[in-house]
């Protein structure tokens, strides 16, 4: 059997590591990660190797040549273009003239592929998988296959909500040739996401073999250091190529390790290493060939490559140095520093955890280093989450992230392009805005300006003014000490996810464009901008509904800006507007403002109002007061809005996610609509709200779903054409029952429960839209994994508020037997 290693990757990720080399070169223990998939398939006997090259083609040829040094022949094919991983292997032409494996490169594992072989061969498919269990399979393609190993799904990098499994496909294939034909000449296409689906369509049966052994994707910096303590733990089966001089010490040739240097294993040291007397090299730490550690220098979970210099006294703790770095006297590297070839530290500088050197850099003797040199990749969390990006103010969100930010999102909109920027009346958001605005400008963006505003008023103002972006800062939901930024694209809704990663990217590498000092951006201030919104919400009603009914409205903590607003807006609409003024001191948080519902149901009741209002600082989510004092929110807000749709136009559509109560599509049902349901993003939501066109439709689902103030003028509009009241409209909703419940589960069991929950309810009648979703007799339950928290939201509606209940228990229950089955 022959074997294909893809072996073209550029390796972004690993970036200072692989400025100057493909990443199949970077090593390993000391050798390049191709080598030791080298001496893989030369175990089992796969001594016929081509090699598909794109980056760098010239490095990996020279060090590998035809392969005799290694004991296998090697071919190479070179792509002029990437081709993707299908479109590559395709490229390597008739070399592939019978059963052939696939294998990256640039991964690690020590699985036995002769019984991989002997499964595809049993099978006798035309293609099989090779598959493993990892416990976070958000970055892998999660595969699904039945008892017999047949594969009956996959999904590539899915969201927690599309986690069905924890079983991941490895990109080691077994195929039979006549799979090329699938493949078209020239072109790009991936093994993934388009040739498997393509067997599949075509009726050819894919195998998944689940591999037992040791498997990493080197992706990151965090991965590739893991490796190494993995190999020198003993996890993984690699030839050191080196002799144990006492437990845990590997050396090779020609070390020399003076008397006095303490080494404590488990370690690894190169050939032709020099430790002199004083020196420690302790646990988990590899030194590369021809290293030199000076007297009392210090290296504790440390990684050097070859031919490099750790000078007296000189601290490494968690730090990668690449070939040829010069770390001299008293200088000190922290956990998840990297360094580039041939770079020099001169004496008593101290570099920060995380701090990335490109390679070919002096940094001057006594320097404190707490940012990345030039460029760089931080290991840290992914910055977006589930709705934007949140942290704690000048701790995680600081203004020199938010500049740095700005200046790749600037960056990938293009010099000379128009973004919108605006905040909300919190000082933190404003001191944030004024760093996004320096970062933009610095990218050469035009900055429109919007000052204190909202978020519907500026996703007006991105659409109107015809900008490419916006950025928009405010206080968080939850927690008065948080921010949460806001991004838009052209058309005013959030961005897509895969524009979040472009600006993660762009972000943790530092892949800016530098702009002359004469071309940076120019700020236009439209303060009054929302003035603009506020004729527009009134030119969109029909305020001669108004003129004959006049309201009380409680306007109940609102923010100074929004009282600002409101007040005369309300008043245009014949309101009696009375208000209930916010504390002084910290802004009041959506969670805040939930903790006095019942004070402000009070004071409706007490000062006969006809609707009381709250609404958070940034006019997104609008709850409403009857006269009763009923509180409308959530799922019952969700209710109302969709009547109001539904009444207004017989067969009108409604969105919903899929987390929403039956009874909206019950309501649907009597006025002939129809209901679609999305996954909970709000990018999901508001993408199917925007495809149909609702410019002449009196009462937008988009509006009401996500514009506070304009969805709290319509509805009063609503009530005055139909000349009832709230509590009227209320009580015409019919009784549902929803229960919600949070379970925690760690992060390393999630993907590893859903599987395990969809085995168990595989016979039932279950919807996979966004996590899994259960029908019962009694109602439903949905269980969906918390893309930010180590957590589960299980979401239920029953027949009655105890049977909605006991779904969620059972489900919570649920979870925490299979994480205890699971020793997590």
């Amino acid at each position: 059997m022959k074997a294909i290693i893809m072996a073209g990757g550029e390796g972004s990720r690993l970036r200072p590591l692989t400025c100057d080399r493909p990443k199949p070169m970077v090593p390993l223990i000391n050798r390049p990660m191709m080598e030791h998939i080298v001496t893989l398939l030369k175990r089992y006997g796969l001594t016929e190797i081509g090699v598909t090259l794109q980056y760098l083609p010239e490095q990996i040829e020279h060090y590998f040549g035809d392969g005799q040094e290694f004991g296998v022949t090697m071919r190479y094919f070179i792509e002029d273009s990437p081709l993707g991983t299908a479109g590559s292997v395709k490229n390597s032409g008739s070399f592939l003239d019978e059963t052939f494996m696939v294998i990256s490169g640039d991964a690690l594992t020590d699985f036995d592929l002769q019984k991989a072989i002997e499964f595809h061969r049993h099978k006798g498919g035309v293609a099989t998988l090779v598959l493993t269990s990892v416990e976070k399979p958000l970055d892998y393609g999660v595969v699904i296959a039945d008892a017999e190993g047949e594969i009956t799904q996959f999904l590539e990098k899915p969201s927690w909500g599309e986690v069905f499994s924890d079983t991941v496909n490895t990109g080691i294939y077994i195929l039979e040739p006549e799979v090329l034909a699938f493949i078209p000449d020239k072109t790009k296409f991936d093994f993934s996401q388009d040739l498997f689906p393509l067997l599949m369509a075509n009726g050819y049966p894919l195998y998944g073999y689940i591999a037992e052994g040791y498997w990493c994707d080197i992706g990151n910096l965090q991965q590739y250091h893991q490796a190494h303590l993995d190999i020198l733990r003993g996890d993984v089966q690699v030839d050191l190529r080196a002799h144990e001089i006492s437990p845990g010490v590997y050396v090779g040739e020609d070390v020399i390790i003076e008397e006095g240097a303490i080494i404590t294993g488990p370690v690894l040291i190169g050939s032709g290493v020099r430790i002199k007397s004083g020196a420690r090299v302790e646990s988990f730490s590899v030194i590369g060939p021809q290293t030199q550690v000076d007297t009392d220098a210090s290296v504790k979970r440390g990684l050097c490559w070859r031919n490099a210099y750790l000078g007296p006294r000189t601290q490494i703790r968690g730090a990668i140095l690449c070939n040829r770095v010069q770390v001299l006297q008293g200088t000190s590297l922290f956990e998840g520093v990297v360094v580039g070839d041939d770079t020099v530290l001169e004496e008593n500088c101290t570099i920060k955890p995380n701090v990335k050197i490109w390679p070919h850099k002096r940094v001057a003797s006594g320097s404190i280093v707490s940012e990345s040199i030039i460029w760089g990749v931080k290991p840290v969390k992914s910055l977006f989450g589930f709705d934007g990006i949140s942290g704690i103010v000048n701790l995680e969100i600081t203004p020199e992230l938010v500049a740095k930010l700005s200046v790749a999102y600037g960056s990938l909109m293009g010099e000379g392009c128009q973004i919108a920027v605006s905040s909300d009346d919190w000082k933190a958001s404003r001191m944030l805005k004024d760093a996004a605005m320096a970062g933009l400008l610095s990218a050469g963006v035009r900055v429109y300006d919007l000052g204190v505003t909202v978020t519907p008023v500026t996703r007006q103002a991105v659409k109107q003014l015809d900008v490419k972006g916006g950025i928009h800062f405010q206080l968080s939901r939850e927690n008065s000490t948080n921010t949460h930024i806001k991004f838009f694209d052209a058309t005013g809704l959030d961005l897509t996810k895969g524009w979040e990663r472009k600006i993660e990217q762009t972000y943790y590498r530092e892949d800016f464009k530098r702009i002359k000092g004469l071309d940076v951006g120019e700020t236009i201030r439209l303060t009054q901008y929302a003035d603009s919104y506020s004729q527009g919400v009134l030119e969109s009603i029909d305020q001669s509904v108004f003129a004959t009914t006049r309201r009380k409205v409680l306007l109940a903590y609102p923010t100074p800006w929004l009282y600002t607003f409101l007040l005369p807006l309300l008043q245009q609409l014949n309101c009696e507007v009375i208000t209930i003024s916010a504390p002084e001191g910290e802004p009041l948080t959506l969670s805040a403002l939930r903790e006095r519902f019942d004070s402000v149901s009070e004071a409706v009741r007490k000062l006969g109002a006809d609707i009381g209002v709250v609404m958070d600082a940034n006019a997104e989510d609008l709850v409403l007061f009857d006269q009763q004092g009923r509180v409308i929110a959530d799922d019952l807000f969700m209710a109302l809005i969709s009547t109001i749709v539904f009444r207004s136009r017989i067969g009108g559509t409604m969105v919903v996610p899929v987390t929403a109560p039956a009874v909206i599509e019950q309501i649907a049902s009597m006025y002939q609509g129809y209901v679609l349901r999305t996954k909970t993003s709000p990018r999901a939501i508001m993408e199917a709200l925007t495809v149909e066109d609702t410019s002449s439709v009196q009462y937008d689902p988009f509006i009401l779903s996500f514009d506070a103030i304009a969805s709290l003028t319509k509805i009063l509009e609503f009530l005055a054409s139909q000349e009832m009241e709230l509590t009227e409209l209320v009580n015409d909703i019919p009784s549902f029952y929803v229960h919600k419940r949070e379970v925690d589960c760690s992060w390393g069991a999630k993907g590893a429960v859903m599987r395990r929950l969809i085995e168990e309810t595989r016979d039932d009648e279950v919807e996979l839209l966004d996590g899994v979703k259960v029908q019962h007799d009694q109602g439903w339950a949905l269980v969906l994994p918390d893309s930010e928290k180590p957590i589960y939201r299980i979401y239920s509606e029953g027949l009655n508020a105890e049977m909605a209940e006991e779904l969620t228990d059972i489900y919570a229950k649920r979870i925490k037997q299979y994480q205890i089955d699971l020793g997590k």
